[in-house]
């Protein structure tokens, strides 16, 4: 009984952290793999070494006219005081 309560806690100083699993770089992986930023491809590479843009793959970004728009596309870092009626009395 006390031999297998030992052999039971140093198996649990044998295992691995938790920590260093997550960790995942090309240095520490096998070869040929490459990890990238989670991306995706917006074409392919070819036999020899160049690279074909697909228009397919390339993001499409809608956005509607502003032109009559009320709000300003920013906020200023700098605003201007404003009198309320707390601060005028």
């Amino acid at each position: 009984m006390p031999l297998g309560l030992i052999l039971g806690i140093g198996r649990v100083f044998r295992r691995k952290r938790t920590s260093s699993l997550d960790i995942l770089s090309p240095k520490r992986a096998p070869r040929g793999y490459y990890k990238g930023k989670n991306c995706k491809p917006t074409g392919f590479h070819t036999r020899k070494g160049g690279y074909v843009l697909m228009h397919e793959k390339l993001p499409n970004y809608v956005v509607p006219d502003l032109t009559d728009f009320k709000l300003k596309p920013y906020v200023s870092q700098c605003p201007r005081e404003v009198q309320t009626s707390e601060t005028a009395k």
